[in-house]
């Protein structure tokens, strides 16, 4: 039987309906400490992190956490013996664990980085710097935000 215009014009507004049901992802709305761990597991392998080296300039008390101004610095000379090949940042209860990759090499000049980034809640921020021989430094900041941001609700 053939099909009709109006079956057609049936089929094809259903089909289109189908198509913009969104789709349902079981993950948590925010990082857990667990996540990341893993996070910078991946990064790191199981080679040790040291403290020292990384300075991150974070303000301690964010008012609005939509865009909080950050600069991650490394004390290095950059040369072809001891340089920076990259920074890893971190975060403790946004959605992402990972906030950003910045990969560096010996034409960058000096080993920083400034960006602005959404913070969703009071947390942690881990700042991660790997160099040329293949050791890791870190450094840790608490921030407290009064206005979260990340926080829109999913339908």
């Amino acid at each position: 039987m053939p099909t009709t215009r109006r079956q057609f014009l049936s089929l094809a507004g259903g089909i289109t309906a189908a198509g913009t049901l969104p789709i349902v992802t079981l993950r948590p709305l925010r990082a857990t400490p667990a996540m990341l761990n893993g996070a910078i597991r991946n990064i790191v392998g199981e080679a040790s992190v040291s403290t020292g080296r990384v300075k991150l300039d974070i303000p301690p008390l964010v008012e609005n956490g939509n865009t909080v101004p950050m600069t991650v610095s490394v004390a290095s000379p950059m040369t072809a013996d001891d340089y920076v090949k990259s920074i890893h940042v971190f975060n403790e209860k946004n959605p992402q664990p990972n906030i950003g990759n910045f990969y560096l090499g010996l034409s960058s000049g000096r080993a920083q980085v400034s960006t602005r980034i959404r913070l969703a809640d009071t947390q942690k921020v881990v700042a991660i710097a790997r160099m040329s021989d293949d050791t890791f430094w870190q450094v840790v900041a608490d921030v407290v935000v009064t206005l979260a941001a990340c926080t829109e609700e999913m339908n």
